[in-house]
């Protein structure tokens, strides 16, 4: 949970209270604020919800590129030791041939 999150959700419980407070005491003023804090406290936690799904998408994409990088070094990794080995083993079929 986000500041924006957190903002959102007490600026709407004040509204609330503030609708409640004017509307028992007959103070339309009031219950009217009440009303607009609650507006603006849900678009402030939509906002930071938002925030936090834009975030997730973006550190599952940062994921999934780690996932492939790594899964791409070890193919490299892998190739790279298979050639040695054929090199090694032509190397040592040489030798075999042409020892005295």
């Amino acid at each position: 949970m986000n500041k924006d999150q957190v903002f959102g959700k007490v600026k709407q419980a004040v509204g609330k209270v503030k609708q409640n407070v004017g509307e028992t005491l007959g103070n339309e003023k009031l219950a009217n604020q009440g009303v607009v804090d609650q507006a603006q406290g849900a678009a402030k936690e939509t906002w930071g919800n938002a925030k936090d799904a834009a975030k997730e998408v973006q550190q599952s994409h940062k994921n999934v590129a780690t996932d492939k990088a790594h899964e791409r070094r070890n193919k490299i990794s892998k190739s790279v030791q298979n050639a040695k080995e054929k090199a090694n083993e032509k190397i040592d079929e040489f030798k075999e041939r042409h020892s005295a």
